[in-house]
């Protein structure tokens, strides 16, 4: 497949490009080019309102919800364009995921009330879905809403919860009925994390940060009218929120960017009287990724301007979830791999030579936080299983 961009997307492009060239901070550019997926909330508030100027924050959304009314190819050439600038993502819960369920399930007043705070970046949301026993198997949830006078009291807890330190509110799956099948009885609430009851314990991953977190709710009121959708059917907007999910961890855009920062860093490091880019086997797997990665975006292509584009997205969001996060992982431990000793995580990377804008404790770092790509929003074991129902019939 050669995917040639009509003459106006070309133009468009290079719109975006001047954009970001011009507007980006540099100490947030050097910040996602050194692999960091979280950035602070100051830094992606600013960008947020930096790219909001041009009507640029939430594209996706309908025009007159503030979005920018795109086409598909200005919404991929976007995406992919401020991947390959060292551009952050959007502010991602808010803005990719709980818009979209209020825009499709929500009533005009949630609508009135909560995407203006998401849309200028002043409200910032974190998602309550996975629990201690409840992660890739989401049905089982028992975090707990029963309903008293005009609303739901919670008990319970929320688990891996990215970023409900600095959020103000919260999206998440409650169980409301156990009387059916589990994927009955759910019911999807929206929650103001200032509301007397929550508390956050920070939950450090391997790599020694902090960016996910337990979530404990102690009769916790949260009012009927943060319900979307009706009682009892949240399973519904939750296969939709994730199929969403699911589709923008195929990144793409991202890793074409990590894989250009790997090939720098191949041609910087000395290996005897050359450098790494000239040993073969080290070579053969950098191409060996890179044709995967090829592969994944013409198929992401085929996928995005086939019939249906996107709308018609189904087990296919899995496939680019499972690929895209094994070629991240890849091209991230072979970054790793590169720096060899240096790359060893607690290394002072105050005292170490930083080669292609990449640190060793960075690339360290990177390595070990993106493990998790292929565990989050349903791990890629559930979306083979996703795969073999809805494709081969098993």
């Amino acid at each position: 497949m050669d995917m040639k961009f009509s003459v106006e997307a070309e133009a468009f492009r290079a719109e975006v490009c001047d954009f970001i060239n011009d507007n980006l901070p540099d100490d947030i550019r050097h910040k996602v080019a050194q692999e960091e997926m979280i950035l602070p909330r100051e830094m992606m508030v600013r960008w947020h309102k930096i790219l909001g100027k041009k009507g640029w924050s939430c594209p996706s959304w309908p025009k007159d919800q503030g979005g920018a009314g795109w086409s598909d190819e200005q919404h991929y050439l976007f995406e992919r364009e401020i991947a390959l600038s060292d551009a952050p993502r959007p502010i991602p819960y808010g803005v990719v995921m709980l818009a979209p369920c209020l825009l499709e399930f929500g009533t005009q007043a949630q609508q009135e009330k909560f995407l203006p705070g998401i849309l200028s970046g002043d409200e910032l949301w974190c998602q309550g879905f996975s629990e201690p026993n409840a992660g890739s198997d989401l049905a089982s949830l028992q975090c707990r809403a029963v309903a008293e006078g005009d609303s739901y009291i919670i008990n319970g807890s929320k688990t891996w919860t990215s970023e409900a330190h600095i959020a103000d509110g919260m999206f998440g799956l409650f169980r409301t009925d156990s009387s059916g099948r589990k994927q009955q009885g759910i019911t999807f609430l929206m929650i103001d994390m200032k509301t007397p009851g929550i508390s956050v314990t920070p939950l450090m991953t391997f790599e020694g940060t902090h960016e996910v977190n337990q979530v404990f709710f102690d009769n916790v009121r949260v009012p009927f009218a943060n319900r979307i959708g009706e009682e009892n059917q949240g399973w519904a907007i939750a296969k939709y929120l994730l199929g969403l999910e699911r589709f923008g961890t195929a990144e793409v855009g991202r890793s074409l960017a990590s894989l250009g920062r790997l090939k720098k860093l191949a041609a910087a490091l000395s290996v005897g009287e050359g450098c790494l880019r000239d040993d073969p086997d080290f070579m053969n797997e950098v191409a060996r990724v890179e044709i995967a990665l090829r592969a994944l975006e013409v198929t992401e292509q085929r996928f995005l301007f086939g019939p249906g584009g996107s709308d018609a997205m189904g087990a296919e969001a899995s496939m680019l979830k499972i690929r895209g996060t094994e070629i991240q992982q890849d091209i991230l431990e072979l970054t790793h791999q590169a720096l060899g000793y240096a790359g060893q995580r607690g290394q002072d990377s105050g005292s170490v030579l930083q080669i292609a804008g990449i640190t060793p404790e960075k690339a360290a770092m990177a390595h070990y936080n993106f493990r998790k790509t292929s565990i989050y929003a349903g791990s890629n074991e559930i979306q083979k299983t996703i795969i073999a129902k809805a494709v081969l019939g098993l």
